[in-house]
């Protein structure tokens, strides 16, 4: 045991093997991730089952109990990810001088959570709590790239793929193509397919369970930033979702 180990505390020791026993499943491993002796391990892994923290035992591996679960609910529940993600996006305002939004994915629309704007003397449309539908924007397509084709065909069946301009995907084949090409790049666009004139570049933001429930997009007028030129902030874009998603819990 080295001095760093020998000097936790006990409540440090306590959430080390807490942690490891969430994330291995042999009695081993948390005792090689915790890096406390097996007897303390041992112990404290019997205390937590005790006090319902976890639940299970080392020969079938340990998950979450009802005391942790309900703790974990009360987290989640009073997350505010507007004000959470406030200072990144404030940050990255500045870095691109381009409207940053995060919207969040309703099922049928990304709905806009923070619009904050670049110092230029244009301004966006969008408005915070309003919808646009997820099929022409760069932030619903982040989203839906991450959904399996049978989810993606309900979504088809169920909401149609309306034209906004006529750069809107409309075809169930077009959105294929694209949506395996967010994938591949890890970032979606918007080149005029939501609102003539405008485009943006985005990223998926992921929750706690690593689930891409929202997104975050860097937009600017055509005229500004022509053709795919907007896509030269895809990177700005990624970091700040991947600092987000982060916040939120997601590894």
């Amino acid at each position: 045991m080295n001095d760093t180990i020998g000097q936790k505390s006990a409540s440090e020791k306590t959430m080390s093997v807490l942690a490891a026993a969430l994330e291995h499943s042999r009695f081993t491993d948390i005792v090689a991730a915790s890096g406390l002796a097996k007897a303390t391990v041992h112990r404290i892994l019997a205390t937590l089952v005790a006090s319902d923290y976890i639940m299970g035992d080392g020969e079938h591996g340990y998950r979450a109990g009802s005391a942790m679960l309900s703790i974990a609910g009360r987290a989640i529940a009073s997350v505010d990810i507007a004000q959470l993600a406030s200072p990144t996006v404030d940050r990255l305002v500045k870095e691109v001088d381009c409207t940053i939004h995060v919207g969040v994915a309703t099922g049928e629309e990304i709905l806009y959570l923070i619009r904050r704007d670049a110092s230029k003397p244009y301004q966006m449309k969008s408005r915070v709590g309003h919808g646009m539908p997820l099929h022409c924007t760069g932030m619903g397509k982040a989203v839906m790239a991450t959904w399996s084709p049978s989810r993606v065909a309900e979504f088809i069946e169920r909401v149609g793929l309306p034209a906004r301009t006529a750069q809107t995907i409309t075809t169930a084949d077009a959105l294929s193509a694209e949506l395996e090409r967010v994938r591949e790049r890890g970032f979606a666009t918007d080149i005029g397919e939501n609102e003539s004139g405008t485009v943006c570049v985005s990223a998926g933001i992921r929750n706690h369970t690593g689930e891409v429930t929202h997104g975050l997009s860097i937009s600017s007028i055509a005229l500004e930033h022509p053709g795919t030129s907007i896509e030269q902030f895809s990177d700005s874009a990624i970091a700040a979702a991947d600092e987000i998603s982060r916040l939120l819990g997601a590894r």
